[in-house]
């Protein structure tokens, strides 16, 4: 049987060729959009003239689902095209608005899941020119956008809950399924896309979406992701073409899945991945499609440090905007826009082109990282004015501040850490600096080599309290991961009981602490019990019910003696009775005496 094993050798080599020259096509491809790192999303359609209320009704749930969430058949839905007359739409302006901001590329919805087109299609009457408006508004933006020097991306829908012969209907569609024809949809489908590609290309982009349905399988997937590069063969297609992407954290499952990079949506990952390329994507608000009642803003200085997370980690960050029926991007959204952009024009040599920072997590901010610089992003200066990075071993050159040279900052090292201090003077400075600055203050560390970075237990404050944040933990199985979103930050998605977290930490000198867990629950939903291990002792936590997954509680979970020096805590699961176990946010050991 030599001539089997020397056949498998062989096909063993090939597939590892094959699977090379994969992945240099992909960097080859993919280096414009890893130096872009920010982009922003347009979500616009129909869904813009209801605005959120249907029948005069105030319809829950996100704008562009309004036709799904208030359960509008096609007949009454199709009317919105003819009232569809956005006069005030401008494309220079609109692509304007992103160059300010500092964005690279810009994708718009060219068909979502509603089927209608924001273009001028061949295969459909459900478009733009049936419209009063009658403009072409993919290719008017399309000129736009690259002559301000942009890159020209288009999201696609899979799902379309218009098109004849689509399935699966949605339950309120009275039209009968045997007059419906997959296979043709899906020809009608790669036709759409070949108008998109060959008519307004070259794109930088294909983001695909819909992709969840069951009549969509993984034959598909690859079929459509080939047919695409196809018509332009150095086009990035994203992982929601195929079936591998997991969930909303969005990044793609270990098989042969199509896809360039993984969708996040309304998260960041808890850390990077080496070699793994990443985009997420996130509202200003509540909504991706306009929705008049939608106020809940995020502030300027929160969507700064989540393009700082995101480049921390290596990843681009595509930040969305929901035009009004009118064609006018909201004005809360240009404003923050406008602040991020005048961040950027200041600070965005630690964004562009930057790799993820070396350390696994900073209390005070995120780093980024190019050859011999370390960008530090500081979201909260400590309030002794020293800045610690812990474990860096490099020999260091100097530091100061981005675009400040004239505020030389002092380098010291501690031990395994290197403390960059901030004198009274430059701390007044900090404190009276312009709105670029308050955002996140950006520190550049100059290094020789490469980082070398070594593990550092959490250390005590100042009072003996440790506390383990769940950004901090190391996070082992399958299912349980770290949540980013604002109201969350924890440890969520706890539905395997062998799913554990831990945290490494040092204590200044033995005693006795209490421990405290911040935990929330929604009720019926979720619970179990958890166990907690440390310092040879072991204490249970009956997770209680709270409010909501976003309510949490501080709970006491009695006391344990430890001694001083450096330790591991971990927290398993003993049981899970409902969906998951718990969001878990936070354990502290309060000294006691």
């Amino acid at each position: 049987m030599i001539w089997m094993e020397s056949l498998v050798l062989v096909l063993g080599l090939c597939q590892g060729a094959m699977q090379e020259e994969a992945r240099r096509d992909l960097e080859q491809r993919i280096e414009w959009w890893n130096e872009a790192r920010f982009g922003m999303f347009i979500h616009w359609g129909l869904y813009a003239i209801p605005a959120g209320r249907w029948n005069g009704e105030e319809i829950g749930g996100i704008g562009e689902w309004i036709q799904n969430s208030a359960r509008i058949r096609v007949a009454d839905y199709e009317p919105l095209k003819k009232q569809f007359n956005p006069v005030k739409f401008n494309a220079e302006q609109w692509a304007a608005i992103a160059k300010d901001a500092g964005m690279k590329y810009l994708v718009i919805t060219s068909k979502h899941h509603d089927g209608f087109c924001l273009f001028d299609s061949q295969h459909t009457d459900w478009d733009i020119a049936g419209t009063p408006f009658r403009r072409d508004i993919l290719k008017e933006l399309s000129n736009a956008v690259r002559a301000a020097g942009l890159r020209m991306c288009f999201y696609h829908s899979i799902m379309d809950w218009h098109h004849p012969d689509y399935l699966p209907r949605r339950d309120f569609d009275p039209r009968p399924d045997r007059i419906a024809d997959f296979p043709r949809y899906v020809k009608h489908l790669k036709s759409q896309l070949r108008e998109l590609v060959v008519g307004y290309g070259p794109l930088g982009v294909l983001w695909f979406d819909g992709e969840w349905e069951a009549t969509w399988n993984h034959e598909l997937g690859m079929d459509l992701y080939d047919h695409v590069r196809s018509l332009q063969p150095d086009i990035l297609i994203n992982n929601r073409v195929d079936k591998g992407r997991e969930g909303m954290a969005g990044l793609t499952a270990k098989g042969d899945f199509r896809g360039d990079f993984g969708t996040p949506e309304q998260e960041v990952p808890a850390t990077g991945m080496p070699g793994v390329c990443w985009e997420s994507c996130m509202t200003m608000n509540d909504t991706w499609g306009y929705k008049a009642s939608d106020h809940n803003w995020k502030s300027a200085t929160q969507l700064v440090q989540t393009l700082c997370d995101t480049a921390s980690k290596g990843g681009n960050f595509l930040l969305n905007v929901g035009p009004t029926a009118e064609g006018l991007i909201p004005e809360p959204s240009v404003e923050r826009l406008s602040e991020m952009g005048e961040w950027l024009r200041i600070n965005g040599e630690c964004i562009y082109g930057t790799s993820a920072g070396p350390f696994p997590s900073l209390k005070w901010g995120r780093c980024t990282q190019k050859p011999g610089r370390l960008y530090l992003m500081v979201f909260d200066w400590p309030r002794n004015g020293e800045l610690k990075i812990p474990g860096l071993m490099n020999p260091l050159t100097r530091a100061w501040l981005l675009r400040q040279p004239d505020l030389p900052l002092v380098i010291e090292r501690t031990g395994s850490s290197v403390v960059v201090s901030v004198s009274d003077t430059l701390e007044q400075r900090l404190d009276n600096l312009q709105p670029p600055f308050r955002h996140v203050t950006v520190v550049v560390l100059e290094i020789e080599g490469e980082p070398v970075v070594v593990e550092v237990p959490i250390l005590p404050d100042p009072d003996g309290s440790v506390h383990l944040h769940a950004n901090e933990a190391n996070v082992s199985g399958q299912t349980a991961r770290y949540e980013s979103r604002e109201d969350r930050l924890c440890i969520g998605f706890w539905t395997e009981a062998s799913d554990w977290v831990s945290w490494k930490f040092q204590t200044r000198s033995a005693g006795t602490y209490r421990l405290e867990v911040v935990q929330a629950c929604a009720p019926d939903e979720g619970g179990g019990r958890l166990s907690i291990e440390v310092g040879g002792q072991s204490r249970a936590l009956n997770v209680k019910p709270t409010a909501s997954w976003g309510d949490f509680v501080t709970v006491a979970l009695g006391e344990v003696t430890v001694p001083a020096g450096e330790h591991e805590l971990i927290a398993r699961p003993e049981t899970i009775s409902g969906h998951a176990l718990m969001n878990l946010r936070a354990i502290s050991l309060v000294p006691v005496r």
